[in-house]
């Protein structure tokens, strides 16, 4: 759980939030490479001494043992951006394989946290558009990301009046 401030020049600010892992997808394959290669290898001599149950075992053990690890890979880079630059409020999402990137208008933008609940989301409303995020926050971060956004778009809304032709 990262809630990092990056680069805050009076016309740009980025938030990054990530997952907390303790190992990426990387190292996560080498431990299933090297469970693998221990059980299997054990396996493997109990074969050759008659006991052939044991590699049906080690095999399905390495099976389930390699879809844990492959759902948890998946998500191990999950993460939020929000970035402010050029005029434009960029919310980013990636969960998985799937990726959304939202465009809000920032001097139309309205930040909000609902309830300081644990379960409660942090959300960005402009112009009818509605995006929730802080998945990886605490609430205390939360709170934190909220005062930091309005403090942005406060000056953002300043520097740019809203895109030409925007309704």
């Amino acid at each position: 759980m990262d809630a990092s401030t990056g680069t805050e020049t009076p016309a740009s600010a980025e938030w990054l939030m990530k997952r907390n892992c303790s190992l990426s997808p990387r190292q996560a394959l080498l431990v299933y490479a090297l469970l693998c290669a221990a059980t299997l290898g054990i396996a493997f001599v109990f074969t050759l001494r008659g006991a052939w149950m044991v590699l049906a075992f080690a095999l399905v053990e390495a099976a389930a043992v390699g879809a844990a690890l492959l759902h948890y890979s998946r998500h191990a880079l999950d993460h939020e951006r929000v970035r402010l630059e050029d005029g434009w409020l960029l919310v980013e999402r990636a969960d998985g394989t799937r990726r959304q990137a939202v465009r809000l208008d920032p001097s139309h933008a309205r930040v909000s946290l609902p309830d300081a609940g644990m379960r409660t989301l942090v959300r960005i409303e402009a112009r009818g558009v509605q995006v929730e995020v802080g998945r990886f926050l605490t609430p205390s971060a939360r709170l934190e990301l909220v005062r930091a956004l309005r403090q942005a778009l406060r000056g953002a809304s300043l520097l740019y009046p809203g895109p030409a032709g925007s309704l």
